[in-house]
C-alpha cells in the first residue's frame, strides 16, 4: 500500500452508505472506526466548548489556570489531545486504505472530480457520503449576469437624527453581538451544529428513502455568495400526471429535506426539488437573510436552467420560517405557477418578541430589524400569483396566545394579502368580517358562508368580468359600485379560497390529500 494513498484516506470523507448492495451501510474496519470515534467525539466536545467557552473560561480563572503552572498544564494538556488526534487521522487512514470498498468510493470520487459526465455521476451517486467532498454541479459565482435574476430586498429600518442615532447606539451595538453570537440560532436551530450530530442517522435514512424509493438525485449548487446547498430532486415528468409541475420546498427553522416537508408533494405526484438553508444539512455558510435570498435564487436558477423546469410550471411550498425565502423567491419570480404557505407568519418580531423577556424588547426589535428582518407579508404583497393559505388549527408556535386561534400570525398574513389585493371590497366592517371568519373552525366557517349566502358561482363570475374588462393586475378595483352586502359576500368567498385549514399542531406532516395547487382566479 503506497503511502499516497493512505494519505488520501487519512482527509478523505467519511463513507456512509453503498446503495444497491445487500448490506446498504459501510461498514469501516476497526482502525477506522476507532479513528472516527475518536475524532468525532473531539469535535462533539469542541463544539460544546465553543457554546459554553463564557462559563469555561470562568472555571478555569478560578481554578488558577491562567498563572503560569496553570498555562503549563494547559500546554500539554492540548499536546496530548493532538498526539491522540494525529493517531486517530492516521489509524483511519490505514483503515480505509486496506478496505476494497472504500478504495472504489476513491476512486469514483477522483473520477467524476476530473470531469462530470452522466458516467461519473452515476458512479458516484452509488454513495453516500460527507457532502462537502460532492462534486458542484451548478455554480452561479460562474455565471455571467444575464442569467441572474434582478433581485429585491426591503430594509424598512428608518435613519433617524444624529441624537436618535446615539442614544440608540448601545442598543444597536448589544442587537448586533446578540444576533451574530445566539440570535441567528435561537431563530434557526437547524443550524446547531450539534442538532446536526443528534439527528445525523434520521438524516441518512431520509436521505436513503429519497435515492433507493423515490430514485431521488443529490445535487450540490453554489450560491453567487460561495455557499453550497444540499439539495435532492425527485423526477417525475415521465411516469405521473402531475410530474410536469416542479415543487421546490422552503424548510422550517429546524426542518432538513431529508426529514421534512418533500414528502408531502412526492406522495401527491409532484416532482420536487427540496434544500437545505445555509448552515443545515450538508449546507455551508449561516442563515442570515442575504445569505437566504442568494440561496433560493440559486435554487430557482438550478430548476430553471439546469433541471429544465419552466417558471410556470414551478410551485413553491414552504412550512413555517420557510415562508420568508419562498416569498422572497415569488416576488423576484412573479410567473411561477403559485404559492402554498403552510403554517406561515406574517413578521417574525412580534414572535421574538412575545417569547422574550420585556426590558428587552428595544434590543429584541433592532436584532430582528436590522439584521433578521424577515417580515413575509411586506415580500408576499409583491407576488401577484396564486396564493393558498395552510393554517393549523391548534398552531402553538406561530400563535401569540397559546390555544387561541385569533392570534395565530397567519391570520395577519392572509388580512394583508387580501386587503393588498382587493381593496375596495375589504373596508372596516370586511375586515371584522373577515376576523369573525378566521376564528371559526371550518365547520362554523360554512356555516357563515351559508348566513351571508355566499354564492361561489356568482362571485367568481363577477370576478372574471371585471377582469376581461380590465386586467388581472393588482389591486383589483373592484367593489366600487358593490353595496355592503355584496362586499360581504365576496371576502367570505376569497377568505374561502385562499385559506385552508388543517386539524393540527404546528409540527404534524402535512397529509398529501392536504396538498393542492392554490385557487386561481381563472
Amino acid at each position: 500500500m503506497s503511502l499516497s494513498t493512505i494519505w488520501k484516506c487519512i482527509f478523505s470523507p467519511r463513507l456512509i452508505k453503498v446503495y444497491g448492495t445487500s448490506s446498504n451501510l459501510y461498514q469501516p474496519s476497526n482502525y477506522e472506526k476507532w479513528g472516527d470515534q475518536v475524532i468525532s467525539s473531539l469535535y462533539m466536545i469542541w463544539k460544546l466548548g465553543l457554546y459554553t467557552s463564557p462559563f469555561i473560561v470562568g472555571i478555569l480563572y478560578h481554578k488558577d489556570y491562567f498563572t503560569h503552572e496553570g498555562l503549563l498544564s494547559l500546554t500539554k494538556f492540548v499536546t496530548s489531545i493532538g498526539v491522540i488526534l494525529v493517531i486517530s487521522y492516521i489509524s483511519r487512514g490505514l483503515g480505509r486504505s486496506f478496505d476494497d470498498t472504500y478504495k472504489n468510493f476513491i476512486k469514483a470520487l477522483e473520477e467524476v472530480n476530473q470531469e462530470i459526465t452522466p458516467i461519473t455521476k452515476r458512479n458516484i451517486s452509488a454513495y453516500d457520503f460527507e457532502f462537502y467532498a460532492w462534486p458542484i454541479e451548478y455554480n452561479l459565482q460562474q455565471l455571467n449576469g444575464s442569467n441572474k435574476v434582478s433581485t429585491s430586498a426591503f430594509n424598512p429600518m428608518p435613519h433617524g437624527n444624529m441624537l436618535d442615532n446615539l442614544l440608540q447606539l448601545p442598543f444597536r451595538i448589544a442587537a448586533a453581538v446578540a444576533i451574530h453570537t445566539f440570535g441567528i440560532r435561537l431563530i434557526y436551530p437547524g443550524s446547531l451544529g450539534i442538532l446536526k450530530i443528534i439527528l445525523d442517522k434520521a438524516l441518512i435514512q431520509g436521505r436513503s428513502r429519497y435515492v433507493e424509493y423515490f430514485r431521488g438525485e443529490r445535487f450540490k449548487i453554489r450560491t453567487s455568495d460561495g455557499n453550497d446547498l444540499d439539495t435532492m430532486f425527485v423526477d417525475r415528468r415521465t411516469n405521473l400526471p402531475n410530474g410536469n409541475t416542479l415543487v421546490i420546498c422552503c424548510e422550517g427553522n429546524a426542518g432538513f429535506y431529508e426529514i421534512g416537508i418533500m414528502g408531502t408533494p412526492l406522495e401527491a405526484g409532484y416532482s420536487a426539488l427540496g434544500w437545505n438553508h445555509p448552515g443545515f444539512g450538508g449546507s455551508s455558510g449561516t442563515p442570515y437573510p442575504p445569505q437566504e435570498q442568494n440561496a433560493i435564487d440559486a435554487v430557482m436558477q438550478f430548476a430553471i436552467n439546469k433541471l429544465g423546469f419552466k417558471v410556470e410550471n414551478i410551485v413553491i411550498f414552504a412550512w413555517s420560517i420557510g415562508g420568508y425565502t419562498a416569498t422572497w423567491a415569488s416576488m423576484n419570480y412573479p410567473d411561477i405557477k403559485g404559492l402554498v404557505l403552510d403554517a406561515t407568519f406574517d413578521d417574525i418580531l412580534p414572535l421574538a418578541v412575545n417569547h422574550m423577556p420585556a426590558i428587552i424588547s428595544p434590543v429584541v426589535d433592532l436584532a430582528i430589524r436590522e439584521h433578521a428582518n424577515l417580515n413575509v407579508a411586506e415580500q408576499l404583497v409583491e407576488y401577484p400569483g396564486p396564493v393558498l393559505f395552510i393554517r393549523r388549527t391548534a398552531d402553538e408556535i406561530i400563535c401569540t396566545k397559546e390555544g387561541d386561534i385569533t392570534t395565530n400570525r397567519g391570520n395577519f398574513l392572509l388580512k394583508k394579502l387580501l386587503w393588498r389585493r382587493y381593496p375596495l371590497i375589504f373596508g372596516s366592517s370586511q375586515m371584522n368580517l373577515l376576523e369573525e371568519f378566521l376564528s371559526l373552525p371550518s365547520s362554523k366557517q360554512d356555516t357563515l358562508l351559508r348566513t351571508h349566502e355566499v354564492n361561489e358561482s356568482e362571485c367568481i363570475s363577477l370576478l372574471q368580468s371585471y377582469i376581461s374588462e380590465y386586467s388581472k393586475s393588482f389591486p383589483l378595483k373592484i367593489g366600487e359600485d358593490f353595496g355592503t352586502l355584496e362586499k360581504n359576500k365576496m371576502s367570505l368567498f376569497l377568505a374561502s379560497k385562499y385559506l385552508k385549514d388543517f386539524k393540527s399542531t404546528h409540527c404534524t406532516m402535512l397529509p398529501p390529500e392536504m396538498f393542492q395547487l392554490p385557487w386561481d382566479i381563472n
